[in-house]
């Protein structure tokens, strides 16, 4: 599993590491009933606290992405659909936000841009 920790950001790496798992199980890299490395091998291999880790499991069984079995390990879980919907939209957003503050930079209203966009959807 190829997790990348940026230390330098604002995130806290327990986030980093669940986003990293979040993204592949949604992206179909990570299947339903994939096991993660256990929380000692995923703290050895990223250099960080077993704490730490345990975190970003623990948040990732609250959303219900995976499921610890004890004395076994931890399985991804079959991704509820709403779930995949509503990350792909919140990914949308952030692309259109970056979308929308350049345009602003450059001077482009906000009709133009709708404009544009129409342009770009139609088919």
């Amino acid at each position: 599993m190829n997790i990348i920790i940026n230390t330098a950001s604002m995130t806290p790496i327990y986030e980093q590491i669940a986003d990293s798992v979040k993204k592949m199980v949604l992206s179909g890299e990570l299947k339903e009933n994939d096991a993660l490395p256990s929380v000692r091998t995923l703290a050895r291999d990223l250099k960080i606290s077993a704490l730490t880790v345990k975190k970003a499991y623990d948040s990732l069984e609250e959303e219900g992405l995976t499921a610890t079995v004890h004395g076994k390990g931890t399985y991804v879980c079959a991704p509820n659909p709403g779930m995949i919907q509503e990350e792909q939209r919140r990914e949308l957003e952030k692309d259109l936000e970056a979308a929308a503050e350049k345009a602003k930079r450059f001077g482009i209203s906000r009709e133009e841009l709708a404009r544009m966009l129409e342009i770009i959807t139609e088919e």
